[in-house]
């Protein structure tokens, strides 16, 4: 994976922008979003860089602020640009593709007349989307609204499918900001979920995405794609729709939008789905990612190289787990490479780290995340400290993040 590219042709602007005309000269305009991206990395990283302890990676970071960015393929979009636009949605992917991520994220899933839609579950529109403010919809929901029992400690209990509604209907839903209050007793205060350390700011649009849409509006963007085939949570096949049916229409559809497959990384945490791509659609699965639960799933795991190197046999070229198991603590209490990013690296595997900027302040460790290195997180600057150990001791081609502005700050300051 090339580390920096420039969405289209390469023009800076005094500003340090990019020119909205010199980067996709087929890119269309909506009445609300420029679809064309300058890119515009806001506050966030010259907040970071200064919350940073004192050390040469500060001073050389903080040298870079208002220098001229580029989009680069290290900065992935996690969603979109999910830390404050709802996920999944045409707002979220707009503003990823503005903040530089020269990769997007689509989560797929499918509907009950097996479209393919952009979800990070199939079973979270009652915590990502307005359903329940659908009665009609809402009444369709696999297990449909019932209220807490606060005083019994009860939580309240609802699970709303994309299988649940056909595409016309799911087209009618807004996306939210992902979140719900379990102790709610109505429907309108489950709603009002969103963590603090994110806002509601700008999910007043919310604009929900097909599979196919995403892949026009990410290439009127000028970015790759790495779609993420999701696991279904109803049993396979669906009326008739296999698994390997889900897998190959998920390539289908950028085969028919004419997207080369070295733009597309496509992922999956099921290996069999990874190892599908590389047989029956090599040049996808050329870029094929498979996506490592083990790590959290599998209790007393542990990485081995023997392990790693099957994997590379099989034809697995990319290997994307939770940031927390590629990185660990020396004894003098720095943050270094674990052993499972030194096994990827003798495999010879590309390995793409997931997910920064989804931990909400970092002043307690990081939470989840960060759970292997947490004694050395106390300040957001921090997150820096462990973008540099993830780029340059763990060697990293790619890098989730909810918020694309900081590692796309960071890639171009280090010259990548």
């Amino acid at each position: 994976m090339k580390l920096l590219k420039l969405v289209g042709v390469m023009a800076l602007i005094t500003s340090g922008t990019v020119s909205a005309e010199s980067t996709a000269p087929n890119a269309s305009v909506d009445a609300h979003f420029d679809t064309n991206p300058v890119i515009t990395l806001g506050p966030r990283p010259a907040f970071l860089v200064n919350d940073m302890d004192e050390g040469p990676l500060k001073e050389k970071l903080k040298a870079c602020i208002g220098m001229p960015m580029r989009a680069s393929d290290f900065s992935i979009g996690h969603r979109g640009a999910s830390l404050m636009f709802p996920e999944h949605t045409r707002e979220s992917y707009i503003a990823a593709a503005q903040m530089g991520a020269g990769i997007v994220e689509c989560d797929v899933t499918f509907t009950k007349d097996k479209a393919l839609v952009c979800r990070h579950s199939q079973n979270d529109l009652h915590m990502t989307t307005d359903i329940l403010a659908h009665p009609e919809l809402a009444a369709k929901c696999t297990v449909p609204f019932t209220p807490a029992v606060p005083s019994k400690g009860k939580k309240a209990n609802v699970e709303c499918r994309t299988s649940d509604l056909t595409l016309k209907e799911f087209k009618q839903l807004k996306g939210k900001m992902d979140g719900a209050n379990p102790m709610a007793t109505t429907v309108e205060a489950y709603m009002k979920g969103t963590p603090g350390w994110r806002t509601d700011l700008y999910a007043s649009r919310g604009t929900l995405m097909t599979h196919a849409e995403s892949i026009e509006l990410l290439k009127s963007l000028g970015v790759k794609m790495t779609p993420e085939l999701k696991v279904p949570k109803v049993s396979m096949p669906f009326d008739g729709f296999s698994q390997a049916d889900y897998a190959q229409k998920m390539i289908d559809e950028y085969k028919a939008a004419g997207v080369s497959a070295e733009n597309v990384f496509p992922q999956s945490f099921n290996l069999d789905d990874v190892t599908y791509w590389i047989e029956n659609e090599p040049t996808f699965g050329e870029q094929a990612v498979y996506l490592d639960a083990r790590v959290y799933k599998q209790r007393n795991w542990k990485s081995s190289l023997k392990e790693m190197k099957a994997l590379s046999e099989k034809g697995v070229k990319y290997i994307s787990p939770p940031q927390f198991a590629l990185l660990s603590l020396n004894k003098a209490g720095d943050i270094v490479a674990s052993d499972y990013a030194e096994h990827a690296k003798q495999a010879d595997i590309n390995v793409i780290s997931w997910t920064l900027e989804r931990s909400g302040s970092l002043a307690n460790g990081g939470g989840w995340y960060y759970q292997s290195v947490k004694d050395a997180i106390n300040n957001d600057g921090d997150v820096l400290t462990v973008l540099d150990v993830l780029a340059n001791d763990v060697g990293v081609v790619g890098v989730f993040s909810d918020w694309p502005a900081t590692t796309t700050f960071y890639a171009n300051c280090v010259g990548l």
